[in-house]
């Protein structure tokens, strides 16, 4: 069984096989989704996401135009700026078109490209007009759901060349939580186990959900919200995952793709920056010889290597022929106690799908002068006066500068800012 989340190198149930990699494919339609995590964890077909969410998958509908393939498309609003896409084209020569729900039963033939598939999406396709085959079955669906599950994480040590036994590593020290293990006695039970890492403090994390979401830092013992949110996750999911606090010195991770026939191919690097509360902000944009170059002032670079090739085994041999797509491994430079070398925490989440550093990575890659010093963002905003005027701010003190389709300097919005947005998209570059 094979899950087709992003781009179709082998379909099933047809049982033709497509000659095109991820890099060349087009007949591809992008569809920027960012409830997935959270529609995943509901695992319902009517799931409905917060509003400020459903603000962000309509203000940041056209990101895929970013990332997307040569003549493919984004499904996107009708209500889209089309003149904002206009100028990029004629800026980047951006050959991607725009597609409206309702013309989807128009493009039999394409494939489908969200940022990650879950049951409420599939039901909202199904009744978009597109046909079942290009669609996961419920079964797909539900086996993609357990593969996604931070639970997982704990497999990744036991396959292959284990991460664990590679120099400059740490980590490991999670456990999965099973609402089996409190059967009798919850709350004293709960508390017992929380009190394992009383002096460091401990994170506890639910089981689907990502982008810094879902985690409860616990920092002061078993307090009674602590104990409450233990408890509702084992309600809701029947289980959690806590590991301990680690001294963290910075963000970043490795990006992958995975063919679905057991291989698993290093994409790129990708820097990124959370807040205090572990929530994404924003990613630098830097290119692979420079994050290789950066890491060497925490360990050797052979030893990263090795790191980065332990974790593809590791990958591989946890998805087998299971997944098609990318996927990210957030990972943490860890400070050393006192005596001892830095670390990097290679297992800290595994987002089993579209993500924020596959998309910086690109950026760089394809928009961005080679010695740019880049950064991608996405913000939030209480009301859209309040964005307009930021908005407006940097296009005046940022003046974009672009030279055969690269930015040289400046800021860029990478999605209109319409009357109704509350959220935006952007890359500035020095």
């Amino acid at each position: 069984m094979q899950i087709i989340l992003y781009f179709c190198i082998f379909n099933e149930r047809s049982g033709q096989e497509c000659s095109m990699t991820y890099y060349d494919i087009a007949m591809t339609i992008h569809l920027f989704n960012p409830e997935t995590d959270m529609a995943l964890a509901d695992n319902n077909d009517n799931y409905m996401a917060p509003a400020v969410i459903r603000r962000m998958a309509e203000d940041l509908a056209v990101l895929p135009l970013w990332y997307a393939q040569s003549g493919s498309g984004v499904l996107a609003p009708s209500a889209c700026n089309l003149e904002f896409m206009e100028r990029m084209r004629q800026l980047f020569s951006l050959d991607v078109c725009l597609v409206t729900e309702p013309e989807l039963s128009g493009h039999a033939d394409w494939q489908l490209s969200p940022w990650g598939w879950n049951p409420s999406l599939r039901k909202r396709m199904q009744k978009a007009g597109v046909a079942e085959p290009l669609l996961p079955s419920v079964d797909d669906l539900a086996h993609y759901r357990r593969m996604a599950s931070r639970a997982n994480v704990r497999l990744l040590y036991a396959c292959g060349d284990d991460a664990g036994n590679v120099s400059y590593t740490c980590g490991g020290e999670g456990i999965l939580v099973k609402a089996d293990d409190f059967a009798d006695r919850e709350n004293e039970r709960i508390a017992t186990l929380l009190s394992r890492w009383r002096e460091h403090g401990c994170l506890c994390k639910s089981l689907w959900s990502g982008s810094g979401k879902g985690l409860y830092w616990c920092r002061q013992g078993a307090t009674e919200k602590a104990v409450d949110w233990c408890r509702r996750a084992l309600r809701i999911d029947g289980a959690f995952w806590v590991e301990p606090i680690y001294n963290k010195v910075e963000d970043f991770a490795m990006e992958f793709y995975a063919d679905g026939k057991g291989d698993v191919r290093f994409v790129g690097y990708s820097r990124f920056v959370t807040d205090g509360k572990g929530a994404y902000r924003g990613n630098l944009l830097v290119t692979d010889t420079q994050v290789e170059e950066w890491i060497q002032q925490y360990i050797p670079l052979d030893a990263f290597l090795c790191i980065r090739e332990s974790v593809r085994e590791g990958l591989s041999s946890m998805l087998g022929v299971g997944y098609i797509g990318f996927l990210g491994v957030d990972m943490m430079v860890c400070r050393p106690e006192e005596g001892c070398t830095y670390t990097v925490n290679p297992y800290v989440e595994v987002n089993l799908r579209m993500n924020m550093g596959v998309v910086a990575h690109t950026l760089c890659n394809r928009f961005v002068v080679p010695d740019g010093k880049g950064f991608f963002s996405i913000e939030y905003f209480p009301t859209h006066e309040a964005l307009l005027k930021q908005h407006v701010r940097d296009v005046r003190e940022h003046p974009l500068c672009v030279e055969q389709g690269r930015v040289v300097s400046g800021y860029l919005p990478l999605v209109p800012v319409t009357p109704r947005s509350r959220y935006r998209a952007f890359v500035r570059v020095k």
